[in-house]
């Protein structure tokens, strides 16, 4: 645990001593209520259930709560939400009776923010992966910064750190608009792609009028770093009035990568940067995606001073995020293994460049994919890209829509998808009810060599550890940590 005395002034919120986190076990809770549990304040939370992430708050000093019940925020100062909390939660109706303030989790991020130097990666794909390069690239170069990110940090073991410097490195979250209270110093967009379309009334021009909006939020004298490659960045950068660094594939970026080589879990690349020497560069990461994501870390080290010393290490020695391409290790079958794969993509954009990865760091290998739909809306607003998507898999198993709270649409679930998939004539999906019938489905399934990806943002993510746990694959072999 980092210490909680800093050399760096510490935001002081007046009369605010205790912070209370409804659903604090969430991926965007839990980071925030860790730095500012390092930062001395009394942090509570309450989560329908214990967790890792909801144990190891509670060894830091949080009173963690099993259940949302209205005692629970009995004694807060104030109450962070995320988005997915009902309105009618009963910690909520609470502290609004008693006029305790209930401010989003975006709210709290931007007051951490406004006391240092912000960061803030905004996009609909990489910012996670892009947040946690920017955090290894700055700490290679001395710079120890406060990072709080959207998975979790391999080398640090953790989505949130508490730095001794004046930088703090965010995820920009666009799922429901509340990016817009952060007024960060440097801000990235990685790319601009059709999610989360409920938040914008069905208008891609809405959402593309906020990414702006956000990058506004900006001061005059901040640097908006912009992904050329993508084609909905390129249309809105003539509307953006901060200054700005390009980067991509194309010859017109800022910054911009050339004679890319990808090895297996290797990428190598040179970047070209404006009145700099050629940098030779090597991600542990496959696809042309983490070379995109690896440059928007360089554009911002560079305009920060990093050295290109520490830039390279910072790249070579970053050790990946938590189900990001996370390989497990090797389940055995006949004539030899797999590699085991776990993948938070969940979107066709995400899932097609895993695929491509793939596809170009072992061009012989069998692609077999477990696959799970998150959300029944988001399925139906995208599904002939992913009809089209995850028939370029060799084997497809689909597991039923994660709900994330919505309910069922008709046609939009996995037995439907199966039959699209299948009357396209490339391949017979697999129809999934339960994770528990996994193992036993797939085994006859899988040739040594292939390489498994467990992939989606729902209850999958369960179930690349309880493969290697499997008696049907006794003597799986569990990668190494670097």
């Amino acid at each position: 645990m980092v210490e909680s005395q800093k050399a760096m002034p510490q935001p002081k919120m007046g009369r605010i001593r205790r912070i209370h986190f409804v659903g604090i076990g969430g991926v965007g809770m839990c980071g925030i209520a860790e730095v500012l549990l390092n930062l001395g304040y009394e942090v509570s939370g309450s989560d329908l259930k214990a967790s890792p992430v909801t144990e190891r708050l509670e060894s830091f000093g949080a009173e963690i709560f099993v259940g949302h019940r209205a005692e629970n925020a009995a004694t807060a100062d104030v109450l962070v939400v995320s988005s997915a909390i009902n309105p009618a939660n009963p910690e909520v109706a609470t502290a609004l009776e008693r006029r305790i303030p209930v401010v989003p989790r975006a709210e709290m991020l931007a007051e951490l923010m406004r006391y240092r130097h912000g960061v803030a990666v905004a996009g609909t794909h990489g910012k996670t992966t892009t947040t946690s390069l920017l955090a290894s690239v700055f700490a290679a170069g001395g710079l120890d910064p406060t990072f709080v990110i959207g998975g979790r940090l391999t080398a640090a073991g953790t989505n949130a750190q508490l730095g001794t410097s004046r930088y703090l490195i965010a995820e920009a979250d666009e799922s429901d608009a509340s990016f817009l209270h952060l007024q960060p110093m440097v801000a990235v967009v990685t790319n601009i792609d059709a999610d989360h379309m409920a938040t914008y009334e069905g208008d891609f021009n809405k959402l593309k009028k906020t990414f702006v909006e956000f990058l506004h939020n900006l001061p005059f004298y901040g640097l908006a770093v912009m992904c050329l490659d993508d084609p909905v960045v390129r249309e809105i950068l003539p509307q953006v009035k901060r200054p700005t660094v390009t980067y991509g594939f194309s010859e017109e970026a800022d910054i911009r990568a050339i004679n890319v080589r990808q090895q297996g879990m290797q990428t190598h690349f040179t970047v070209l940067r404006r009145d700099c020497e050629p940098l030779e560069v090597s991600v542990n990461m496959p696809g042309n995606h983490n070379v995109l994501n690896a440059l928007a870390t360089i554009a911002i080290a560079t305009d920060e001073g990093i050295t290109d010393e520490a830039i390279v290490q910072g790249l070579s020695g970053f050790q990946g995020v938590g189900r990001r391409f996370q390989v497990y290790g090797e389940l055995p079958v006949e004539g030899g293994s797999v590699m085991l794969v776990d993948d938070y993509g969940h979107h066709p954009t995400e899932v097609a460049a895993v695929i491509k990865a793939v596809r170009g760091g072992w061009p012989s290998r069998r692609l077999v994919i477990v696959y799970q739909p998150h959300r029944y809306s988001r399925t139906r607003d995208l599904y002939d890209d992913f009809v089209q998507v995850l028939g370029d898999a060799n084997v497809l198993l689909l597991m039923e829509v994660y709900p994330a709270g919505e309910e069922p649409i008709p046609g939009a679930d996995s037995r439907q998808l199966c039959h699209s998939i299948r009357q396209r004539g490339k391949l017979d999906p697999i129809y999934i009810e339960r994770g528990a019938e996994l193992a036993p489905l797939v085994k006859p399934l899988l040739r040594a060599g292939d390489i498994l990806i467990c992939q989606g943002a729902g209850d999958v993510g369960g179930l690349a550890p309880q493969l290697m746990k499997s008696p049907l694959f006794a003597g799986a072999k569990q990668e190494k940590s670097k």
